[in-house]
């Protein structure tokens, strides 16, 4: 089959297409034909080595942890899906080696949901990881119904999910992002403001009393800026900062989940949720891909496409 493919830790200029074995299907797995798989900062950031204290990387490399694709063989044992069946996921395993930058992957259906009829194929496969990690970052801090909540990096990919879902739970939402977004931020429901030098002010305008809760997906010392806002300093949960524990907030490292993106999938069948994609690629221009996500500026999600 067709991947693309790292044969050590390196950068864009490194990824390959390749010819790559048919990838195996264990008990309680299913056999997915990529239809599309999403780009995310972790994948260009696992491919540099930056986790390699964390993560088992083994190599040769297909990267890509989120998919969106149709079923086509079960594996022993497995009840919850059938071929034809269109899924998505958030498919990261133990070791990372088979990723979803490739024409097949072999997932657990513990990793997988149905497709939502609501959303495209690109869509659905920028959906898992981003959604996953804002749906878990509200929950970490409990936002309610009526409560203000500030989200930093509110347009990037997990930010304009974490600003809907957020809205769904009744919210009013506060997000940061660059003024060339303050637009975008309005229609997804929030209350933009700039981010930079004077954000606490900005924000203390807006929210003379304070902030219930605040996410912090975007990293560089929003942390501490966000306790200065906060009610309660506990409740800010960041993604981005490992000393937000030892803060007395919460660190994110999203976990795959059936049950929660089963959620997802029907906040955006029921038009509550939306996948903003902003670039779409095919699986050979990869590289170019991850050159756009680095830049930081991607309103939303980069997505690959799988003939």
């Amino acid at each position: 089959m067709r991947a693309i493919t790292l044969s050590e830790y390196g950068g864009p200029d490194d990824l390959e297409p390749a010819e790559f074995p048919e990838p195996k299907v264990a008990p309680g797995e299913v056999l997915v034909r990529v239809r599309a798989a999403g780009v995310n900062p972790v994948d260009w950031k696992i491919a540099e080595g930056l986790l390699d204290a964390l993560l088992e990387v083994r190599f040769p490399l297909v990267p890509g942890w989120d998919v969106a694709g149709v079923v086509e063989q079960v594996g022993l044992d497995v009840e919850e899906f059938s071929v034809g069946d269109e899924v998505m996921g958030y498919i990261r395993k133990d070791t990372v080696q088979l990723g979803a930058y490739a024409e097949r992957v072999a997932a657990s259906v513990r990793l997988l949901a149905r497709r939502p009829a609501a959303l495209s194929w690109e869509q659905a496969a920028g959906l898992p990881l981003a959604g996953l990690t804002a749906y878990q970052s509200l929950e970490r801090v409990g936002v309610a119904a009526g409560e203000t909540v500030l989200v930093h990096a509110a347009a990037g990919g997990v930010g304009s999910l974490g600003v809907q879902l957020a809205v769904a739970r009744g919210a009013r939402v506060i997000g940061t992002a660059s003024e060339r977004n303050h637009g975008f931020l309005r229609e997804l429901g929030a209350e933009p403001v700039a981010y930079g030098d004077g954000l606490a002010e900005r924000v203390r305008e807006l929210a003379p009393e304070g902030v219930d809760a605040a996410l912090d997906f975007v990293g560089g010392g929003v942390v501490d800026l966000s306790q200065e806002l906060l009610r309660r300093r506990d409740r800010v949960a960041s993604i981005a900062d490992p000393e937000a524990v030892a803060k007395g907030g919460h660190y994110v490292w999203v976990r795959p989940d059936s049950v929660d993106l089963t959620v997802l999938a029907d906040l955006a069948d029921a038009g509550r949720l939306d996948v903003p994609v902003d670039r779409v690629l095919p699986l050979a221009d990869a590289a170019e891909a991850w050159r756009y996500s680095r830049t930081g500026r991607a309103r939303g999600k980069v997505v690959l496409t799988v003939d």
